[in-house]
């Protein structure tokens, strides 16, 4: 038996472990009271991820399809010969316009993403498409107008308020807060602090809240405009605050006091006193803060919702301060800025030739794929790679998925698992699991204190499977973009003396990319076979941490000597890269101060400008909104959060406890209406597909609503879809107008009884 450390891989949190291993499996799992941020806790999902590690599913050689559909086994060098050879001809031919990448890092997988997106460059292509891009685009959009730049991304210091919002967020399942279910219990227990959940279901959070406003589903922005309209008609507002460090509240404040409060509180179908008394204790908090999550940013008005989610927490000075909402530092950059009034080097962005749709923080909507890949006119794309992802049950619209990538004339698709994106592809490659590899999150998004977790492997490459970072570097060498050699780097990676601190190396290699621009796009694979040769532990993977820890540490010096780290400004990185590779347990990065917030804004003048016009001209709009009519009476909440339901990163059915239908949630008086009862079997009707549910009754939801959670629908081990395909009453077109955000939490749908099922197919 051996014991280790580790971190979860279910959501963002990535909360330490302490795990034991036997015979290449694991037998026991608890949090790591070592770990920096988490401190022992973790939730029930960890405990299972034996069934992430080990399961019928798991590739282990890579796969050629052939034209009867078979898979036949092939080697490494017979696959990425072929793939190089037909990304050439389709890149001379059609351009790097034919190429799209879809995925890359996964969820907690994102030393593999550094890796991933060298193929774009090779391919001279922008188009990446990833799950933030039908999640959090239009967060980012507004955060750039506000802040200056779409890498600026807010944190809010939930454990520090005296009263928080909960919008559109269950973190007692959801987590994102630190040490959810631990943090929600300080709350409630302290008669000084005021929790408030707005939410359409009564969920594990709103039970435990002390004010829930059950709103009608898709109305967030009525809510949220009619606290704002009261906080600055009672002139609640931080008036100094707004001095000193805002642009354009003027503006603001016309468009808000123009709102229908009384009109607004009956459209979200909440009494106007409720709505009064959250928005005076919010702005009258000594601290206060918004949490929001998917339930604002999958709905109508995705990007209208992120704007006056931030407008409560900025106009009431809740901002740069202890209990507050803050920005935050980051050191892998996950995030890009790509604002389309701009140009660069006197281009405007790239447009897709379809939609003509631009890019947000440098990620294309998932929504719009498709359709790009249908398209009519030459330049449409014509090659695909999918990695770490699955959008035949992750994306809208499964339909237009499998039609879409039916058509290409090349998808390879890089999983641990033969997934059903990968029963389309061309060549399926086997990647090995985040336990078998080094790996490390993105997502280290705290403040003042910031952490990072670099994860060693645990086990063994299953069978032939590599990791992401020998998968792609051999895909350049193979095309002819690198050399596969670069003596003299490895001469002086192997040789510098210790005392350096690989300073040395950074000098050469810096040098051999000032000779040949050509090579930048690719410096994650040409350190990774140079200086990862002499890193300790195979940990090769993890050389490109070394040249963004120098970075970080330049950006952040006093935050980086305040977490405790000695040096000065040449050698201070390098010391903190050797801390990441060598504590197993996470590292702490930076300690900032609140007041370092206002360095993080990237606008000119170091002000939040809040006036933006677009936001303007959508909060009009919304007094003229007419709600979806009768033909589809149920919103269907696609996606929602439960106890046994992980993505699509478990895929054996068998780590559920409960619920292995993944019911379909109603309140009880719509289902005595259809005479539906517990465990009925009906079909869920949009305008895009249908499935078959199994129903459970809940008076937690509210009256013509109702939920499936998100997980399930996979064929394991080449079975009949197990739960709900949520992803086939989804429409790419129902979407918000500006990101391309899908509208999963609110689908139109019909719910009829059927008589007889088999259970198999329901299952």
């Amino acid at each position: 038996m051996i014991m280790d450390k580790t971190a979860c891989i279910l959501c963002s949190r990535n909360c330490g472990l302490e795990v034991e291993i036997e015979n290449g499996k694991f037998t026991k799992i608890r949090g790591d009271k070592d770990h920096p941020l988490t401190k022992g806790y973790i939730c029930q999902k960890a405990a299972r991820l034996e069934h992430y590690q080990n399961h019928g599913d798991r590739l282990q050689f890579p796969l050629k399809r052939e034209a009867d559909g078979t898979f036949t086994r092939v080697s490494w060098d017979e696959a990425l010969g072929d793939i190089a050879q037909r990304l050439l001809s389709i890149r001379t031919q059609h351009g790097g316009d034919a190429f799209a990448f879809v995925g890359g890092g996964g969820q907690g997988n994102h030393i593999g993403g550094a890796y991933s997106r060298q193929i774009l460059a090779a391919m001279k292509s922008r188009y990446a498409y990833n799950a933030l891009g039908q999640e959090k685009t239009g967060d980012f959009w507004v955060n750039g107008r506000l802040f200056g730049r779409q890498t600026c991304h807010t944190t809010e210091d939930v454990e520090h308020a005296d009263y928080v919002l909960f919008i559109g967020t269950n973190p007692f399942q959801a987590h994102g807060i630190p040490n959810a279910r631990d943090t929600l219990k300080e709350i409630k227990k302290d008669p000084n602090r005021t929790m408030v959940v707005i939410d359409p279901r009564r969920s594990e959070t709103a039970k435990q809240a002390d004010i829930h406003l059950q709103l009608k589903p898709g109305t967030d922005a009525y809510l949220m405009s009619a606290m704002l309209a009261i906080i600055v008609r009672e002139k609640l507002h931080d008036r100094d605050f707004i001095a000193k460090h805002c642009t354009g509240f003027e503006e603001l404040e016309q468009e808000l006091i123009a709102i229908s409060v009384e009109d607004y509180a009956q459209r979200a179908d909440i009494p106007l006193a409720e709505i009064e008394r959250v928005a005076r204790g919010f702005a009258t908090a000594k601290t206060a803060c918004v949490r929001i999550d998917l339930g604002i940013q999958q709905t109508l008005h995705t990007t209208l919702n992120g704007y006056l989610e931030k407008l409560l927490y900025l106009i009431t000075g809740n901002f740069g301060k202890k209990g507050g909402n803050n920005l935050h530092s980051f050191l892998l950059p996950i995030l890009g800025h790509t604002d389309e009034r701009q140009k660069k080097n006197g281009k405007s962005l790239k447009l897709t030739a379809h939609h003509q749709m631009h890019p947000i923080a440098g990620i294309y909507p998932p929504n719009i794929l498709p359709d790009e890949i249908e398209h009519a006119g030459e330049n449409r794309i014509r090659a695909v790679f999918v990695d770490s992802a699955n959008p035949l049950m992750t994306y809208a619209d499964t339909q237009a998925y499998e039609r879409a990538f039916k058509q290409l004339e090349l998808l390879v698709v890089i999983d641990v698992a033969m997934t059903e994106t990968a029963r389309l592809a061309h060549y399926v490659l086997p990647a090995a699991s985040q336990f078998e590899k080094w790996e490390a999150t993105g997502f280290n998004l705290e403040f003042p204190e910031n952490a990072f977790h670099l994860r060693h492997a645990l086990f063994p490459k299953l069978g032939e499977s590599l990791g992401e970072p020998e998968i792609y570097t051999r895909l350049l060498e193979k095309m002819g973009i690198l050399p596969e050699r670069f003596p003299l780097l490895e001469r002086i990676a192997k040789h510098e003396p210790k005392a350096s601190n690989h300073l040395g190396y950074m000098g050469a290699i810096g040098a051999t990319l000032a000779r040949n621009k050509a090579l930048i796009p690719f410096a994650a694979s040409i350190v990774y076979r140079t200086l990862g040769k002499t890193l300790p532990n195979d940990a090769a993977a993890a050389a490109p941490l070394l040249p963004l820890a120098i970075q970080y540490a330049q950006t952040h010096y006093k935050a980086v000597r305040r977490a405790g780290y000695q040096g000065n400004r040449l050698t201070l990185g390098t010391v903190l890269f050797n801390a990441i590779l060598n504590n197993r347990a996470g590292t702490l990065l930076s300690k900032h101060e609140f007041k370092d917030t206002w360095s993080l804004i990237k606008t000119p003048d170091k002000r939040v400008h809040l006036a933006i016009p677009e936001m303007f001209s959508e909060l009009r709009a919304l007094k003229s909104e007419v709600m979806p009519g009768a033909d589809y009476p149920f919103i269907l909440m696609a996606g929602e959060r439960r106890s046994y339901n992980a993505n699509q990163i478990y895929r054996d059915p068998a780590w559920r406890k409960v619920d292995p239908h993944g019911a379909m949630r109603m309140h009880p008086d719509d289902a005595k209406r259809l005479e539906l009862e517990n465990g009925s079997h009906a079909t869920c009707e949009s305008e895009t597909g249908m499935i078959n549910v199994v129903i459970e009754i809940d008076d937690a939801v509210r009256r013509g609503m109702v939920t499936l959670p998100h997980g399930y629908g996979m064929r394991y081990q080449g079975s009949e879809p197990i739960g709900p395909e949520l992803n086939r009453l989804t429409a790419g077109s129902h979407c918000d107008p500006l990101s391309k955000t899908p509208f999963h939490k609110h689908v139109p749908v019909n719910i009829r009884k059927i008589e007889k099922i088999n259970l198999e197919q329901a299952v």
